[in-house]
């Protein structure tokens, strides 16, 4: 970090933050307690959050001469769970459990206010990769701009960044564009180079023409642009340096004895190609970039798309935070400076260590602006952090079911800024995608394609490491220095780039030879290079294809997955670039000797997570796939073990959980066993009834009494007296007067209800006490569903000695299907249950089995879900022979048919071969004509329950301005009769209903009004006087007629007598006329 100088009374004073440690959560100072750790659990059970303490060194210097080094705690930022400052790090799975952890915990989440916060996972731009970009806005930034130019993200080791680009003019001069501090900077590239070499102009010349000696354009425009500089006075780097520093300085905040050549030394190190270290390495970059923008501008070679996953890495939770961590430490040494200037204003302050460090106590710390941006996802930032958004940076990981979790930590996201884009080419599928995002597990709607999830395999690089050694061995692989002249001139040349730095040359006829050698080392692991690095070799086609040069990456943050290399027989990783130039064989029998390098590692790979969950979805309709998507993640499952340790808002729970009899191979490898997401059933596949039309579903009653798919959901509400109350008063704690009649032997005499003991609408829910007054109050309990008391958690406060002021009471809520419930297959075949219909009256097979569910046949010819009639086959033979079935999509073929497999097993079991059975009415105990498909199938029950939904409303509250019903189904409002449903009632005729709709039973009200002058407003009553009784009949009276006979009354909308008065206000007079 840079350190902060500034002036303070004639003195140049320094304050340089030069080391920071983070220790692990502990208990405040101070308090008395076994364990000093603080765990996870704990921070859940009691809603706080997970954090450690971040401590500083300063070192404070005065007029260049160190004074000394001040230890400083800057606050608590959050950990995240699992990590190295983590206490559960390096636990076995006994240990967790110990701690009240899941025995698989995973981690990767920080815990704020007792929430679970996963930093989602952004789409970024590759990062020291020039892309050519078309940008028609471009022409608008000044005079002369064109739609084309070069643009660079540039990224620090230590992941600062910026955005950079270079703009190409219709004159064919080239400005270099950046940000600093949000706001747009333009700088001719002949000042930018002539500020970072000592170089003559002939030399900057010769440099920036290599390869392009022929081609008479370009040499004249980079002449006129170096004489451009001269022509402003500037002949040396110093006094390009003068020129730089004088214009800029203003905006750099640069302390007043910084001359103008060392403001310009900022802006080159803070603003120019940011991500290399010396001036030199800047200065070739340049030249490679402005030889690709005229290759560009004259369409010699091919835009780049800014939208595919090429040209794009992944921005980690560790980077943001540290970019965000790295900028708060900067504003508070700012801070620290304005408040040495106030206090100086005020009194007699000297620079002693004392002193400063009293200033630094009173400096507010970074524990609220850390907590700020997990707990809303919103980034308070001065630089924007190079990042197009500032919102929707965190989001909570719901412990719905295991398969919504997990895939919280699979997301990426493209960003908000897309999500108000017009056009569709951001959400576009592109080729270059493949085997890295999941084509079907993106959601419907508004996010589609913009929130898109890894598939299994793809991984992002996170380690670093030092590219020297790369450096070496590409110079010794046949490379020619930058600065060394190769042996073929440089048109026939490929430019090698490192990590966002031009390295080097070589050779046309070299360059193949020396990518298979690189990658023969990155597989085999030698020579230091390590096995996720990435080797592109982009070649010149001779037709306008993308700008041709030779990539060697081995930056973090990129995304990689594993291939087959065919001819070391070993798995390589590859990068999303190096793949389209890959020539990769999905199976054995399509491998071309000589052509195909690589090979899958198993079909499937291109899917995701939960994607791979789905069973035989190579036989469904893809649209099917992406619904099953969303709706496992909507599951209610088996979240967690650790019930009794949470207290999350909401969980759910399935009663009776099972292991589906046919499963892909992904469902073992992440043990869903653990936590499982539905129930077999026996279905068959029939209309009866009738009440299974549209998707609806019949469930068997006695299934349902045996306890077919039960479930409840746990509400933990967490009361803390002293914030529920603000009377200011530090005297309220739980409890109840002994001889209370009103909740003797519902509450206990701690004034909380027993563990256990079963609560209805209106009973005593917790009582307590006022200290000072010795007064009690009762709070009773206000849902209209019935709840056991799960259990109730004491809490306290983080020191460990509060009252007994805060709780957490867990209630579960059986729910039961009921109908009107939502239950869906793994295939995208959503259904309600309509009708619980009696064992007795059910259709049964020839052995007397009757089926838990009737599934209309309609649901089957438009949705083509053929995957759930063969795991409806495969779940009957998987029963009869007691096994279980792989349901690997891509397992069978059309040589291979499932339908055969299958079909042969059923037969061995003595079934029939196509899976349909003989079965008889359950009415007449006649035989149906017709055979009834019949097998099982894994259902599973979704969230969406009528309980939750279900509104209705008779009388209730009403709006205060409008005094119509108010609206939402938490404040038992109406539902709201609209414009469509008006024209729906006109077109009928039903005029009454019409009137009673709108008019009765929203704000009818009974209004004055003057006949002669049609006003509203003027009608008053008059005032009696003293001699009335209060009994006799005052009459209205108009104040603008002054006459009593002319006020009639009529019935109006009151919402129309406010609008009467709104109008009023604007001095517009409303008149009516009334026959």
């Amino acid at each position: 970090m840079k350190p902060l100088e500034f002036h303070f009374k004639n003195d140049k004073v320094a304050l340089n933050i030069v080391d920071a440690v983070i220790i692990p959560p502990l208990v405040p100072k101070g308090c008395i307690c076994k364990e000093q750790r603080v765990y996870p659990a704990e921070c859940r059970a009691r809603r706080s959050t997970y954090r450690g303490k971040l401590i500083v060194d300063i070192i404070w210097s005065v007029n260049g001469v160190q004074k000394g080094i001040i230890k400083q705690c800057l606050g608590h930022i959050p950990i995240m769970v699992k990590s190295k400052f983590c206490n559960l790090y390096n636990l076995t799975p006994k240990q967790l459990i110990e701690h009240h952890e899941e025995e698989q915990e995973m981690g990767g989440y920080f815990i704020i206010n007792g929430i679970e916060k996963v930093i989602r996972m952004l789409i970024m731009p590759r990062r020291n990769f020039p892309v050519a970009m078309i940008r028609p806005k471009w022409k608008n930034r000044g005079p002369g701009y064109t739609q084309y130019g070069i643009t660079v993200h540039c990224v620090k080791d230590e992941h600062t960044a910026i955005n950079m680009n270079l703009h190409y003019l219709e004159n064919g001069f080239v400005m270099v564009n950046f940000i600093f501090q949000k706001e747009l900077f333009f700088i001719p590239l002949g000042f930018a180079l002539k500020a970072l070499v000592d170089f003559s102009d002939y030399q900057i010349f010769s440099e920036l023409i290599k390869g392009r000696e022929d081609n008479s354009f370009y040499r004249d425009c980079m002449t006129q642009m170096l004489r451009a500089v001269v022509e402003e006075g500037c002949t040396s780097q110093k006094q390009v340096h003068k020129y730089l520093g004088e214009r800029f300085r203003v905006k750099f905040n640069l302390p007043d004895w910084y001359t103008d050549e060392q403001a310009a030394e900022f802006l080159i190190n803070h603003c120019i190609c940011i991500h290399l270290k010396t001036n030199r390495e800047k200065f070739h970059m340049l030249c490679f970039m402005t030889q690709k923008l005229f290759t560009f501008a004259k369409d010699e070679c091919m835009e780049e798309n800014p939208d595919s996953l090429m040209n794009q890495e992944v921005l980690t939770p560790g980077q943001l935070f540290l970019m965000f961590l790295k900028e708060k430490m900067e504003s508070w040494l700012v801070a620290v400076k304005m408040n040495m200037d106030k206090r100086a204003q005020k009194t007699n302050f000297d620079l002693t260590t004392e002193s400063i460090t009293k200033i630094f106590g009173l400096t507010s710390d970074l524990t609220k602006p850390c907590e700020y941006l997990l707990a809303t996802g919103n980034l308070r930032s001065k630089s924007g952090l190079g990042m197009l958004q500032s919102s929707g940076l965190a989001v909570v990981a719901d412990k719905l079911n295991f398969i919504r979790y997990i895939s919280h930590f699979r997301c990426v996201h493209r960003g908000a800024a897309f999500a108000k884009m017009r056009t569709t080419s951001v959400r576009r599928l592109l080729p270059e995608s493949w085997g890295f995002l999941c084509p079907v597990h993106t959601p419907d709607g508004e996010p589609c394609g913009l929130m898109n999830h890894m598939t299994a395999a793809c991984e992002i690089v996170t380690q670093t490491c030092s590219n020297t050694s790369l450096m070496l061995l590409l110079c010794s692989l046949g490379m020619t220095p930058v600065d060394g002249t190769p042996g073929m001139p440089f048109a026939e040349c490929y430019p090698v780039l490192l990590d966002g730095a031009m390295a080097g040359w070589v050779e046309k006829t070299l360059a193949p030879r020396l990518v298979c050698a690189l990658r023969k080392y990155k597989v085999t692991q030698e020579k230091n290079v390590p096995p996720w690095t990435e080797v592109v070799l982009i070649p010149a086609t001779g037709k306008a294809s993308l700008y041709p040069c030779l990539l060697v990456s081995s930056t973090p943050c990129r995304m990689v997955r594993p291939l087959r290399n065919l001819a070391l027989g070993k798995e390589e990783l590859i990068g999303t670039l190096e793949q389209v130039y890959l020539n990769v064989a999905l199976y054995e029998g399509e491998i071309e000797p000589g052509v195909t390098t690589h090979q899958e590692l198993f079909p499937h790979s291109m899917m995701s997570v939960v994607a791979n969950f789905i069973p035989f979805s190579d036989h469904n309709q893809s649209p099917r796939n992406m619904y099953q998507c969303q709706m496992g993640k909507q599951t209610m499952g088996f979240p967690l073990m650790t019930y009794q340790d949470r207290s999350d808002n909401k969980l759910y729970r399935l009663q009776t959980p099972q292991s589906p009899l046919v499963r892909p191979a992904m469902y073992d490898y992440y043990e869903m066993d653990n936590y499982p997401v539905g129930t077999n059933a026996i279905v068959a596949v029939i209309s009866y009834t009738g009440y299974d039309m549209e998707d609806a579903m019949i469930l068997n009653k006695s299934s349902w009494e045996r306890g077919f798919a039960h479930g409840s959901v746990y509400k933990t509400d967490h009361v803390d007296l002293s914030k529920k109350f603000k009377t200011g008063e530090d005297n309220l704690v739980f409890g109840i007067k002994p001889d209370d009649e009103k909740v003797k032997g519902r509450l206990d005499s701690d004034g909380l209800p027993a563990v256990g003991s079963v609560l209805q609408f209106g009973e005593p829910y917790y009582g307590y006490l006022n200290l000072n007054t010795g007064e009690s109050f009762v709070v009773f309990y206000k849902s209209k569903e019935n709840c056991v008391v799960d259990n109730i958690k004491v809490c306290s406060n983080d020191l460990g000695y509060g009252k007994f002021t805060s709780v957490c009471i867990t209630m579960r809520i059986p729910r039961n299907p009921t109908i009107g419930d939502k239950f869906a297959s793994r295939h995208g075949q959503k259904g309600i249950l309509s009708r619980l219909w009696p064992s007795e009256d059910m259709p049964f097979t020839e052995s007397g089995m009757v089926p838990d569910i009737l599934f209309n046949p309609h649901g089957f010819p438009s949705r083509m879900t053929i995957g759930m009639l063969i795991e409806s086959m495969a779940g009957k033979s998987a029963a009869l022979h007691g096994l279980c079935h792989d349901a690997t999509p891509f397992t069978f073929s059309e040589e291979n048919s499932a339908v055969e497999y299958f079909g042969e097993m059923l037969k061995a079991g003595g079934y029939n071969y196509y899976g349909t059975e003989k079965l008889y009415s359950g009415i007449s105990g006649l035989e149906l004509e017709a055979d009834i498909f019949i097998g099982v199938v894994y259902y599973q029950r979704l969230r969406h329950m009528v309980s939750d939904k279900f509104q209705v409303r008779t009388t209730g509250a009403r709006d205060k301005v409008t005094n119509q019903p108010v609206g939402g189904r938490n404040v038992q409002g109406g539902i709201r009769f609209g414009e469509m449903e008006r024209d729906a009632l006109l077109a009928h005729g039903t005029s009454f209903l019409l009137h009673d709709r709108l008019f009765n039973c929203s704000d009818r009200s009974v209004v004055h009004i003057c006949v002669k002058c049609g006003s509203l407003l003027s009608p008053f009553l008059e005032k009696p006087p003293p001699s009335w009784s209060s009994m006799r009949n005052r009459k209205y009276h108009c104040v603008l007629c002054n006459q009593t006979e002319t006020i009639e009354t009529v019935s109006v909308p009151y919402v129309f007598r406010y609008f009467v008065a709104e109008l009023a206000a604007m001095n517009i007079r409303l008149k009516l006329s009334v026959n």
